[in-house]
């Protein structure tokens, strides 16, 4: 039987991929509405409100992986949100306690170096060519981010890009077959609503460039 502090461990987690299947499921649907890819404001505020549920998650279940994932990609969201004008709007303790997240975590792990080595790095249940391929398709799946935030910057807004949607699908197929290798209800469940909306995207592009052709 699964005791009271893995039920709300794995709440967590699917609290942060509910944010994340949402954020999915919102910009597809404006989308289809639009007959264009968009990049709307609730897309990016799920996303953040995710990452902060999914880092917990991450740390509470000493998964690496996760926390690697979602380091990178935290303070895109906050980017997507500030050219936006939605940022600015968040009251500026809380913007503060935000932003702040990430790197207080880091000096967290850091205070303690030798325990961080073997809860992450040296975890029983996660052996090290297993861990290095989740690490793998979390660093390929928030490439994405990487190249939407250089894609956006050069055009001074925030856009959802061809290449985006492609990279998506790369990682999630990774991130789906790491979660099947360590029974993560959390990552297959939360990366299956990925397939159908990163492939219709996919379409949705081709389509338009058909019709402008």
């Amino acid at each position: 039987m699964m005791g009271t502090t893995a039920i709300w461990v794995y709440a967590i987690g699917f609290l942060a991929q509910g944010f994340f299947s949402a954020r999915m499921l919102l910009q597809w649907g404006m989308s289809e509405k639009a007959h264009r890819v968009v990049s709307p404001n609730i897309y990016w505020i799920c996303s953040l409100v995710g990452s902060i549920l999914l880092f917990a998650y991450g740390w509470l279940r000493n998964d690496f992986a996760i926390i690697l994932g979602q380091m990178i990609s935290y303070y895109i969201y906050i980017w997507n949100l500030n050219i936006k004008g939605v940022w600015q709007r968040v009251p500026r303790g809380l913007r503060l306690a935000i932003g702040a997240l990430p790197a207080v975590s880091v000096v967290m792990m850091a205070s303690d170096g030798a325990a961080f080595v073997a809860s992450f790095l040296h975890n029983e249940d996660v052996p090290l060519p297993l861990l290095l391929w989740g690490s793998a398709g979390q660093v390929v799946f928030t490439l994405r981010f990487i190249y939407q935030w250089h894609y956006s910057y050069r055009r001074h807004e925030s856009v959802l890009p061809l290449g985006f949607w492609i990279i998506s699908l790369t990682g999630c197929a990774i991130i789906v077959s790491y979660g099947a290798f360590r029974y993560d209800p959390v990552l297959i469940l939360g990366q299956s609503v990925g397939f159908f909306t990163y492939s219709r995207n996919i379409m949705l592009y081709n389509r338009q460039r058909k019709k402008q052709s």
